[in-house]
C-alpha cells in the first residue's frame, strides 16, 4: 500500500509529510501543556510553572515526533547525525516558543490558552522544518 503522500513530487513530499507530523505534534504537545497546567493547579500566565507546563508539553512531544520524522517525513533511520540535528532544530524552535510565548499571552490576552499556544507552536514548526531540512538526507544507494 502506497502513502497518500508518495504521489507528490520529491521536493513537495517532506514538506507535506512534515506538516501532518508537526500538527500531530502540536495538538499532542498542546494535550500534554493542559494536563501539566491542571497537575500543576493551573498557574497563572507568566507565572513560572506556566512554562513548566509548556516544557513539559515540549519534551513529551518530542520524543516520538523524532522517531516520526525520521521513518515517515524524511525516509531515514535514526542514527547520531540526524539526532544531533534533531536535538539542535528543537532546541532553537523551543526557544523561539518560549520567547513568543509571553509576547503572544500578552498581545492576545483575551484568547485562549491552546489558541494561543498553537500559534506559536506553529510559528516554531516552521522554522524547526528548515533546520531539520540540513541533517535528515537519504543515503544515496
Amino acid at each position: 500500500m502506497r502513502l497518500p503522500t508518495s504521489y507528490l513530487p520529491e521536493k513537495i513530499r517532506s514538506a507535506v509529510r512534515f506538516a501532518v507530523i508537526g500538527t500531530t505534534g502540536m495538538f499532542v504537545q498542546t494535550w500534554f501543556f493542559m494536563a501539566a497546567l491542571l497537575f500543576l493547579n493551573q498557574p497563572e500566565k507568566g507565572h513560572p510553572h506556566y512554562y513548566v507546563a509548556f516544557t513539559i508539553g515540549y519534551i513529551l512531544e518530542m520524543i516520538p515526533n523524532y522517531f516520526f520524522s525520521n521513518w515517515y517525513t524524511f525516509g531515514t533511520k535514526p542514527n547520531l547525525k540526524n539526532a544531533g540535528g534533531f536535538l539542535l532544530a528543537r532546541a532553537i524552535n523551543m526557544a523561539i516558543q518560549l520567547g513568543l510565548l509571553p509576547l503572544a499571552l500578552i498581545w492576545f490576552s483575551n484568547w485562549r490558552d491552546d489558541f494561543i499556544s498553537f500559534i506559536v507552536i506553529f510559528i516554531g514548526g516552521c522554522i524547526n522544518y528548515l533546520v531539520c531540512l540540513l541533517f535528515f538526507k537519504k543515503k544515496e544507494s
